[in-house]
């Protein structure tokens, strides 16, 4: 029952609660969310967790209770609800819909055996004698007291078995996702993997005082330090996902806003728009991101008269010579035949031609404007030399004398 004192616990505990905090007003909109309540309760003990077991916290804890080491049965009690907690966020976080009878049948095993290992801690508390307040050294001083012994064997067999469980359920999940959830399970198995070295430490250190030996430093420095860093690491597995899909909500929407002000940049003098948000920057990014939709569409309807299906051909053969994907030269050769419609379109300033009559005839022909990733890659393709080229042919050929 050993850790680092003050602040290296008190300030990732504060942090903590705060992400607690603002995961709580999501919990009340969804109280039947049963993995966001799992992700909320992880956050709650692992508050609990730093603020608890630094040392300070554990000699005022004993004041407060008039007990010697009444923080011991806590401290222990909280580490284990805080593996259960983990585990069965783990299941549920890797598990489906369909698996959801499955889920339940495994978070009530790991209920009942946090549960039991919980009450025999604090059972084996009262039935020993420690009446020499410990509060770094707890785990050695007591390694032959009968029960207290037991207490302690308990909790480094139950914590070890947790970890061996963790870095199994993690390491098996991370082969199967990508991206941030797989950087966060790796972060939660390096985190475990310290907390299987803290646990061969104090089993060391516990077995070199059956022997007469004193390894008592491997217990009190090193162990102590490995399991601060194993619980930052593991934090910080948890609430990295959460984080990144925090991030990617709002980013998301900005992001496909600035990607497509090019393609808007070049309709805006063939738009209608349809709809006018200002310059205010306190328009919501949703409404931004619908107005310039809109505009793009607007203006591929007013200059479809002047698409060229050959300009387009010509644009993909030139395009699929340097595109890495069918898609991409797709884009560009849509991009192509857009900008060289759009320099036609300005020199002829509204031809005779009713848009609506060929709307089918030349829209269609774009078949990257049908979705909103084909529009973003038209946006992006705007820049490139095929597309140049066929803007600046468009430009000499209706220059040119008839």
């Amino acid at each position: 029952m050993t850790t680092p004192s003050g602040l290296s616990f008190y300030i990732p505990g504060a942090l903590l609660f705060l992400v607690a905090c603002a995961k709580l007003p999501a919990l009340i909109r969804n109280p039947r969310d049963q993995l966001l309540r799992s992700v909320w309760v992880l956050l709650v003990v692992s508050t609990a967790v730093f603020w608890c077991c630094a040392v300070p916290s554990i000699a005022a804890f004993n004041r407060l209770t008039g007990v010697p080491n009444a923080a011991a049965p806590l401290v222990y009690s909280l580490l284990t609800v805080f593996s259960g907690a983990n585990i069965s966020l783990i299941i549920r976080w890797s598990s489906g819909p369909e698996d959801a009878e499955r889920v339940a049948r495994w978070s009530r095993r790991c209920y009942v055996a946090t549960a039991v290992v919980i009450v025999a801690i604090n059972a084996l508390f009262l039935l020993g004698d420690a009446s020499v307040e410990r509060l770094r050294d707890l785990d050695t001083y007591y390694a032959s007291t009968p029960y207290i012994r037991e207490m302690i064997l308990l909790y480094l067999v139950a914590h070890t078995t947790a970890a061996i469980t963790m870095t199994i359920l993690c390491r098996r999940w991370a082969r199967e996702v990508h991206g941030e959830l797989r950087a966060g399970l790796l972060l939660i198995v390096g985190g475990y993997g310290l907390n299987l070295a803290y646990d061969a430490l104090k089993f060391a250190a516990i077995g070199a005082h059956w022997s007469g030996r004193n390894w008592d430093v491997l217990s009190v420095t090193y162990a102590a330090s490995f399991a601060s860093f194993s619980a930052l690491l593991i934090g910080a597995g948890f609430i990295l996902p959460l984080l990144s899909q925090r991030f990617m909500y709002f980013w998301t929407p900005w992001r496909r806003y600035y990607q497509l002000r090019p393609l808007w940049r070049e309709l805006r003098d063939a738009s209608e728009h349809s709809m006018s948000i200002g310059p205010s920057m306190r328009t919501p990014i949703a409404i931004r991101l619908v107005q310039v939709e809109a505009d793009i569409h607007d203006g591929i309807l007013t200059v479809s008269p002047h698409i060229d299906a050959r300009v387009r051909s010509q644009a993909l053969v030139a395009a699929s010579e340097s595109s890495r994907s069918d898609e991409e030269a797709a884009a560009t050769a849509d991009a192509a035949a857009l900008a060289h419609a759009v320099s036609v379109w300005r020199q002829h300033q509204a031809a005779a031609t009713d848009p609506e009559e060929h709307m089918n005839d030349h829209t269609e022909s774009l078949t990257s404007a049908h979705t909103p990733t084909g529009l973003v890659r038209m946006s992006v393709a705007l820049s490139s030399d095929v597309v140049q080229r066929f803007r600046r042919h468009a430009v000499v050929a209706e220059s040119s004398p008839r």
